[in-house]
């Protein structure tokens, strides 16, 4: 007898429908499994039969063929443990009717019978939402609020096989799960950053990280070891914006499929704040396997990626953050396809100025040769300084700024001024897609950065005598267009202008 049960399998954060199709037949038992399966799939054929039997159901013995159509489309994951003991179940007699073909299974079986959930629910749910006709999916009771965050979707949990074959018999009910996504979003963080109000002096620094948090834009902070840069940027996260609702849905789609959600916390609503080691491999950095999930890059999404000793990565890993930075998107392309990830992401990077760290210090000597110091600086391509906005000195502390205790301003104070200018942009850039200026294009930079002449002669001296790119120009429009808006000015001045040129450091030491 032939049953054919509804999946899912991802490629990426995108995916498609499988008819699971599973056939019982006399002859010499044997189980197999066809249409391209990993070796997770092929090894569900134990997990099923162990399942079934635990379960006081009968495996059926016979001539066992399951084939995942498409047959030409890879499949990953333990995600077809469930759907493959349903048809079973069907094709053996054990489940009577077709009520199992109205809902789409999705799960992970245990020996006993019991469902296990796995990564990458709500992006699967999304697929049976946008790519078929079906609105019921069951799952496990651990994957059910994630899953229930699509709208029109109806979800079951159940806790073992033995309830789902009530449930499809009639015999069982099964209450429809609901999630209160609106609850969800509006619910504190718990997440407790770090306040600026603790770091004493670093002014100027202080104010580089507020314009990159308003206005979206990437920022290096180069100075000698101790000086607070890692401090820093710890504390960035903690004057940026809140996520919107669809920032945090698209957030929890990269950490679902990775199987970073945390239990119990079925939606992301902090921005992710990734700081991997400089030994990082660049498979680590844009995401890896046969179909490659997300990297770091990835994982920093509507958030900060945070390199700190930025020269200490390796070559591989530094260049793969041209396209993201640039296009917001990240294409990685394996034999069996290419899988497009969102990158929109905030570099936060930090550096010594040379490998012994004083170099330009007042107080301590550096050791390092010229050829040292043009060598360690040259780690970092001229194309890569190009992509990051802000370039900023970040200098030692001074014993009085230390020592005086004296009443810094505190991120909360910050972070009103950040959203105020978020504000701005986002009526600014309503029905775009844009939401920050730093991903203004062309286009968007000559509507929105008109010049006056004393402002265009004043950026026209700076790119002359810096000899810089044309993508380095508009950088600096970009960050000049932010601090106009912390400023709630609709033209950009000659201050805002001149902030924004003293912001590019390492094009005058290059």
């Amino acid at each position: 007898m032939l049953a054919v049960v509804q999946s899912v399998s991802l490629l990426g954060l995108d995916g498609y429908m499988i008819d699971v199709e599973v056939d019982v037949s006399p002859g010499l038992p044997e189980f197999t499994i066809v249409g391209l399966p990993s070796t997770a799939v092929r090894e569900s054929k134990e997990r099923v039969r162990t399942a079934i039997k635990n379960s006081g159901l009968v495996f059926p013995i016979g001539r066992i063929t399951v084939n995942l159509a498409p047959a030409d489309l890879r499949k990953e994951g333990p995600v077809f443990d469930l759907p493959i003991a349903i048809g079973l179940l069907v094709a053996s007699g054990q489940l009577a009717g077709s009520r199992f073909a109205e809902h789409v299974y999705m799960g992970e079986l245990s020996l006993d019978g019991s469902l296990r959930g796995i990564a990458g629910m709500l992006p699967g749910v999304l697929v049976v939402k946008d790519k078929s006709s079906y609105n019921s999916v069951v799952v496990s009771p651990e994957n059910a609020d994630e899953a229930a965050l699509v709208n029109g979707i109806s979800i079951f949990a159940a806790r073992n096989i033995v309830e789902i074959v009530g449930f499809l018999n009639g015999k069982v009910n099964l209450e429809r799960h609901h999630v209160d996504l609106h609850k969800l979003y509006s619910k504190e963080s718990a997440e407790i950053y770090e306040d600026f109000a603790e770091v004493r002096g670093q002014f100027k620094v202080k104010r580089a990280l507020e314009i990159a948090a308003a206005g979206g834009h990437n920022l290096l902070m180069a100075g000698p070891p101790g000086s607070g840069k890692t401090m820093l940027a710890r504390r960035l996260v903690g004057i940026m914006p809140r996520l919107s609702p669809d920032e945090a849905l698209e957030v929890t789609k990269i950490f679902s499929i990775s199987g970073l959600l945390k239990g119990g916390v079925p939606l992301i609503t902090a921005r992710p704040f990734r700081a991997p080691h400089h030994s990082v491999s660049k498979s680590g950095m844009i995401g890896g396997g046969t179909i490659p999930k997300p990297g770091e890059i990835s994982l920093s999404h509507n958030g900060i990626l945070f390199m700190d000793e930025l020269p200490e990565f390796n070559r591989d890993s530094l260049e793969s953050l041209r396209q993201p930075l640039e296009d917001g998107r990240l294409t990685i392309s394996r034999a069996h396809g290419s899988v497009d990830y969102p990158a929109k992401l905030m570099l936060v990077a930090a550096m010594n100025p040379c490998p012994c760290g004083y170099f330009g210090d007042e107080t301590r000597e550096c050791t390092c040769t010229p050829t040292q110091i043009d060598r360690y600086r040259n780690k970092i391509s001229g194309p890569l300084l190009d992509r990051i906005d802000i370039h900023v000195e970040v200098t030692r502390v001074s014993y009085t700024d230390l020592s005086h205790n004296i009443q810094n301003e505190s991120s909360e104070k910050m972070l009103h001024r950040v959203e105020r200018a978020r504000r701005i942009q986002q009526r600014r850039f309503a029905g775009t897609g844009i939401y920050v200026n730093a991903r203004m294009g062309s286009r968007e930079i000559q509507k929105h950065c008109r010049l006056s002449t004393k402002v265009s002669e004043l950026i026209k001296a700076a790119y002359e005598k810096l000899a810089l790119s044309a993508r380095a120009y508009s950088r600096i429009l970009k960050v000049a267009r932010t601090i106009a808006d912390l400023e709630e000015c609709q033209q950009i001045k000659e201050q805002h202008a001149a902030e924004a040129i003293q912001y590019r450091i390492m094009d005058r030491n290059r």
